[in-house]
């Protein structure tokens, strides 16, 4: 089973590693060092959820409702686009300010919220999980092998949101200056609208 557990590992890696909304407010969290392993947890256990219901039986219920998947396109896209305009603002803005008091300025149950919608209100999260994990899962006969698999991809996403806050927080003095604080936003701006306007010409082109 170590086999099938190193698989779920590989692919969980591969599906998670490049720079999405997730990764990106992530790591923009663990910089201000601010609720960053809070937002590393919430990542991981929103991904063991998905992973689970993708693995046991999630994907049939997306293939079946292509209306459900094209309202959280949107919702996601209109997210995106007002998350991604804050920080394309802030980047461009004449006052980056950097003190104590600023950083503390978003609630917990902001960036909870935050946390939430840039998993859930991404569909490509549910690609991932519900059509990709899903159908490899199923190929697996024993219910143990898929349990296996699944444990496999769960364990590359605790890995790597864990290890992202803890590199972005350990990297956060180099990374607070206010020329940093305006690239950092500058590019969580444009990963944020270039997802958008992709989610958006996908969705316009399936339609």
């Amino acid at each position: 089973m170590l086999s099938v557990f190193f698989q779920g590992v590989a692919l969980g890696a591969a599906l998670i590693l490049p720079l999405g909304p997730q990764n990106a407010f992530v790591m923009n969290q663990g910089v201000k060092r601010q609720y960053h392993f809070m937002t590393a947890a919430l990542c991981t256990l929103s991904d063991i959820a998905l992973i689970c219901a993708g693995i046991f039986g999630g994907n049939a219920l997306l293939s079946q409702s292509p209306l459900l998947l094209m309202l959280i396109t949107w919702a996601g896209v209109a997210f995106l686009l007002w998350y991604g305009w804050g920080a394309l603002r802030t980047a461009f803005s004449g006052d980056v300010t950097l003190s104590e008091e600023t950083a503390i300025k978003q609630s917990r149950w902001r960036i909870i919220a935050t946390v939430l919608a840039v998993t859930w209100l991404n569909p490509h999260v549910y690609l991932d999980t519900f059509v990709v994990l899903g159908s490899l899962g199923s190929q697996f006969a024993s219910e143990s092998a898929r349990q296996w698999f699944a444990f496999g991809t769960i364990s590359a996403s605790i890995l790597w949101f864990f290890g992202l806050a803890l590199l972005a927080a350990w990297l956060s003095p180099l990374l607070r200056t206010a020329r940093a604080q305006r690239i950092i936003n500058l590019l969580v701006g444009t990963i944020m609208w270039f997802i958008a306007f992709q989610l958006a010409s996908q969705s316009i082109t399936s339609f």
